[in-house]
């Protein structure tokens, strides 16, 4: 096995691909990139600067003046950074998975991004989670895995996450935001989410969130020979 692997983890919103990546991922003792955050990072920007999201001469007016860093803690955790600011919290309410599902379908936001994404797959291990990744970002991904669950369980599920956070969202309103999203996400002209021809497909709609780290350390053990560092 080479020193350097390369996981590309793809999926609807709401999935949990985020939260199984970055267990994974430290399990394993490899860098985690979630580059749906560097989307919504952006989609976050197009809000506040009150521009049509789905422009694309106005968001590529916006893109110049942006500057989006991704950093990681003493804990290993990622933190995004528009213009100096720690956006960490911001870019995971519900209105901004629609914008960010608005600015990813532009050719030229997703061009802006890719090489950012592209160049921390050169020189370490990464466990890269998104909706592109096994299809555009990293073809050659020595892995790639398809993790999906139903439209009804991913609106529970993000529920859930967000009264944990102290947000409380109407179940319907977030289902019907997270149709949206798997319409324009599955439906954009510029890489549209699908699953790779040599993705494996991970449905977790039965799973616990237990259950679905397991089988998706299994996947890594399997193709890699390697055991997680820790839990």
């Amino acid at each position: 096995m080479s020193d350097i692997i390369s996981i590309a983890i793809d999926g609807p919103s709401g999935a949990g691909k985020s939260s199984l990546a970055r267990r994974c991922a430290a399990a394993f003792g490899i860098l985690y990139a979630d580059t749906g955050a560097i989307y919504r990072t952006v989609g976050l920007a197009a809000v506040r600067a009150g521009i049509d999201r789905k422009d694309e001469n106005a968001v590529a007016g916006l893109l110049p003046t942006l500057q989006i860093e991704m950093k990681y803690g003493s804990d290993g955790e990622q933190r995004m950074y528009l213009n100096g600011e720690d956006v960490s919290e911001a870019i995971r309410m519900p209105e901004i998975s629609i914008a960010a599902s608005d600015v990813s379908a532009l050719p030229i936001v997703r061009q802006f991004l890719l090489e950012m994404q592209r160049s921390l797959a050169r020189t370490q291990s990464v466990l890269m989670d998104g909706r592109d990744i096994g299809t555009v970002v990293l073809p050659d991904a020595d892995l790639k895995v398809f993790l999906t669950a139903s439209a009804e369980e991913r609106a529970r599920r993000r529920v859930l996450q967000l009264q944990e956070k102290g947000v409380i969202e109407d179940y319907d309103q977030v289902l019907k935001e997270i149709r949206y999203r798997d319409e324009q996400d599955m439906n954009r002209e510029t890489a549209p989410l699908k699953r790779a021809e040599d993705a494996v497909l991970l449905d977790t709609t039965e799973l616990s969130y237990d259950e679905s780290f397991a089988a998706l350390s299994q996947l890594i053990l399997e193709r890699f020979c390697i055991r997680p560092l820790a839990d």
